[in-house]
């Protein structure tokens, strides 16, 4: 038996997957995925074994990582029913798709943790919201969960009636940087700066300025007023982001994507 089997192998399950490499050896892991060309093909290039179907690798691995988008879910939890064992554990990643759900289909007794990661693990800077019940686990195993969210960034446990939220702060929010760094690039074109220099100069600020909160543990509040000199030139652009409502629109951005995130879950 494997220890560590994925069933869908997209951008998060392979982001994953990157990290997980540098703490599991290849021939603990095992994937499926629909098509079988890619899988093949992946499976030469990182040297993890391919599983030519979803009941295989569900009956191989004792975590079993289900990657797969929530409206395919339900086809893969009656696919792979049959081939649950007490003993194994069951991980999701799946928006909207809940503790509750997965035990529905697959049985009471089965054990799942639900997590919502981010795509920055593909770099190793993910940041995952985990929740499942720790009484039903033993220490080593609660360790080998530990190992794989931690393979590829940081992990928060946290109770699953927050985990929307977690879409909210974490889930989804890489796209929201990654708009904000290409407006902010697009600003300084504007005034002459090459592009590819502005890109580069946006990301690693916002890189820099990360690692500041989550290193000197200060209130972002109080990061900022450091930066902005009483009529100097921060200040004039902080104002301008009131003005316009950048704060308000990072809130309402929040909530749309916490509706949606809702609305999937009570759609069943």
């Amino acid at each position: 038996m494997k220890s560590i089997g994925f069933i869908g192998m997209g951008n998060m399950g392979s982001a994953m997957l990157s990290g997980m490499l540098k703490v599991f050896e290849t021939e603990e892991i095992v994937f499926s995925r629909k098509n079988a060309e890619k899988g093949k093909a992946f499976a030469t290039e990182k040297g993890v074994e391919y599983a030519s179907d979803n009941k295989t690798c569900a009956a191989m691995a004792k975590y079993l990582i289900l990657a797969v988008k929530p409206q395919f879910f339900p086809g893969v939890l009656e696919e792979i029913k049959t081939e649950i064992r007490e003993e194994q554990i069951i991980i999701s990643i799946a928006a909207g798709v809940t503790i509750a759900d997965i035990k529905k289909a697959l049985g009471e007794k089965v054990r799942v943790v639900r997590a919502m990661p981010n795509t920055p693990a593909l770099l190793g800077e993910g940041m995952t919201g985990v929740c499942f019940d720790e009484s039903v686990y033993s220490e080593g195993e609660m360790q080998v969960i530990r190992k794989i969210f931690e393979s590829f960034g940081k992990m928060q446990i946290i109770s699953e009636n927050l985990m929307n939220a977690v879409i909210c702060v974490s889930g989804s929010s890489p796209a929201y940087v990654y708009m904000f760094i290409e407006a902010l690039a697009d600003g300084a074109v504007k005034y002459g700066l090459p592009r590819q220099a502005a890109y580069e100069m946006a990301a690693q600020t916002v890189l820099g300025a990360a690692k500041m909160v989550l290193e000197t543990g200060e209130h972002p509040g109080v990061l900022k007023d450091k930066v902005c000199s009483p009529g100097g030139t921060t200040i004039a652009g902080v104002a301008a982001l009131e003005e316009y409502g950048f704060r308000n629109a990072v809130l309402k951005a929040c909530d749309k994507c916490y509706e949606k995130a809702d609305s999937m879950s009570k759609k069943k």
